[in-house]
């Protein structure tokens, strides 16, 4: 159940005659009657045929019009909806009127036994959803004590849906971007919109915001987009903020309809902006694999770090997922745009961020913006790959945390990221595949995994991308790289243990890591010397460096 307050209004009639109202533009307003009020003795023109708009208004607006117009408030009405979820059992007008007078008690507008509390009505025109006017001047002539009603409503909400049996909804957190107001919703279906501008705007900026290098590349590009864009100076001529609108997006006047980047999000400010487009170091060659084994990397920072680094790696990784729509191949893209939509939510939490973290991914992700994936996609794949074990840590990181909201944003974005691995990886895993190997180097690459990571290789081997694992050791040998050494670098106990298919994940990281230079002979003797038992200075010689010892794979079914 999802409780809005809307912002407060000046026309107590007109608010009235849009609940009301039917037909043309009001389609789902079906049979408007009211359900409650504060003493029931408001008069219902959906019922009554004898009562009028202009009655109820009266009647709410009496405690108001009663004081000194001096006094009265310049916006006192109070708007607040109330919303089902789509799978929740149709309530009845009994059990609406319930649910109203727990809101309206909850935050303050009428206090349960409050004689003097203020007028409110609650109309149903849908089965899904009621609406609750209230006028802001109690009977008494004083104010109500409505205080951070919305918080008030959403704990009153939880409430609510445990009572009822409802869909229980994830608490919210005051991080979420402003949602569309109903005007701008209207307005969308108007002009055949399925977005509004305010989210047309957040999703372009944000995109912008992940390809741009600097501050200033930022509002570059921005206006090169064909965005409207006014920048905002301090008297020193420093750059403050700025202000976007949405080209043929107009207000009654013929004027653009202008939105400051905080008010689309709360990190899209141009001084949060800032912090994150410093917090950059010089790329690399070869962005994707750089950007992949960045990605690789973040389940330990979020293990080993304080909370303010391990958040700017999500952000980063937020700005990761806003870039692949652009650079992916075109049937890729609706569902990588899903998972950067729902992670934007995620993304955003009350830890504060320190970007001087996670600047490798910062910059790589630059850098892979102005880089399209070549061959046959599997740097795409690998980094798809590499995205969905970080998006698995980030949500166990969040839910040790109790950040519900950013949980279940998570959950969401890895489900897309899991359907866009699995498509992106398939070409290039069936290339791999039929390439044939001989029945001996099978069994020696066979017994490199049972060496390597003896606890999953059972598990890999059986796995159907075990051909294309065979086929890329093969490679990776004829390379000159030692595969004992190459798997001890790829086998990563945590990723094992949360991944689907072990199997793919060592093809992916064998397959970068063998990318780079093999060992000398020099360098790979002297590493065996390291490796092999030495002698101490009194003849006994020391034991082995001994292998990770991981646990033995069990019948669980991870996320991935």
């Amino acid at each position: 159940m999802i409780p809005s307050i809307h912002k407060p209004g000046s026309n107590t009639a007109g608010a009235i005659g849009y609940l009301y109202r039917t037909g043309r533009g009001h389609e789902t307003h079906t049979d408007p009657h009211l359900v409650a009020s504060l003493d029931g003795l408001a008069p219902d023109p959906g019922r009554n045929p004898d009562a009028t708009f202009k009655q109820l208004a009266a009647y709410l607006d009496l405690p108001v019009n009663a004081i000194d117009p001096a006094e009265r408030p310049d916006k006192p009405v109070w708007h607040c909806s109330v919303r089902a979820a789509p799978e929740d059992p149709i309530l009845t007008d009994n059990q609406w009127a319930d649910i109203a007078r727990r809101m309206v008690a909850a935050t303050g507008i009428a206090p349960e036994g409050d004689d003097g509390a203020c007028r409110w009505i609650a109309v149903r025109h849908a089965d899904d959803h009621i609406h609750i006017l209230a006028t802001k001047v109690r009977q008494d002539g004083t104010k109500p004590r409505d205080s951070y009603s919305y918080k008030r409503a959403q704990t009153e909400a939880r409430r609510i849906e445990a009572d009822y049996g409802l869909r229980r909804v994830t608490a919210g957190d005051g991080t979420a971007a402003k949602r569309p107001t109903r005007a701008e919703t209207e307005k969308a279906h108007r002009t055949g919109s399925s977005l509004t501008a305010r989210e047309q705007l957040r999703t372009a900026l944000r995109t912008t915001v992940a390809a741009a290098a600097s501050p200033e590349e930022f509002l570059r590009l921005l206006a090169a987009s064909g965005i409207k864009t006014e920048i905002l100076r301090m008297p020193s001529g420093d750059i403050r903020g700025y202000k976007v609108a949405l080209a043929g997006d107009t207000n009654a006047a013929g004027e653009p309809v202008w939105f400051a980047g905080s008010t689309l999000a709360p990190d899209l400010s141009f001084p949060k902006i800032r912090a994150r487009l410093t917090a950059l170091e010089p790329r690399q060659t070869n962005p994707w694999h750089q950007a992949t084994a960045a990605t690789e990397r973040i389940p330990h920072h979020l293990d080993q770090r304080d909370d303010a680094s391990s958040q700017a790696y999500i952000t980063v990784f937020a700005e990761a997922l806003d870039v692949l729509p652009l650079t992916a191949p075109q049937e890729l893209r609706p569902l990588l745009r899903q998972a950067a939509l729902d992670f934007e939510r995620a993304s955003r939490s009350r830890i504060q961020a320190d970007h001087q973290h996670a600047r490798a991914l910062r910059g790589a992700v630059r850098a892979i913006a102005r880089q399209p994936p070549t061959g046959d996609g599997a740097a795409l794949a690998m980094l798809l790959d590499a995205a969905v074990l970080a998006a698995i840590a980030i949500r166990r990181w969040y839910s040790t945390r109790h950040l519900d909201q950013q949980v279940e944003a998570t959950r969401r974005t890895l489900n897309h990221l899991q359907t866009a691995y699995d498509q992106a990886a398939a070409a290039p895993l069936a290339a791999l595949a039929t390439r044939p190997q001989s029945a001996t180097t099978l069994r020696e690459h066979e017994a490199a995994i049972r060496q390597a990571v003896p606890a999953y290789a059972d598990q890999i081997i059986a796995d159907p991308a075990w051909p294309a694992l065979a086929t890329t050791l093969t490679d990776a040998q004829a390379s000159g790289h030692t595969l004992a050494r190459l798997l001890h670098k790829a086998a990563d106990h945590r990723a094992l243990t949360d991944a689907r298919s072990p199997a793919r994940v060592l093809l992916w990281r064998v397959q970068r890591l063998s990318l780079r230079s093999a060992p000398t002979p020099r360098t790979q003797a002297a590493l065996a010397r390291s490796a092999s038992p030495s002698q101490t200075h009194n003849g006994t010689p020391t034991q082995a460096p001994v292998q990770p010892n991981l646990p033995a794979a069990t019948n669980h079914h991870p996320s991935r």
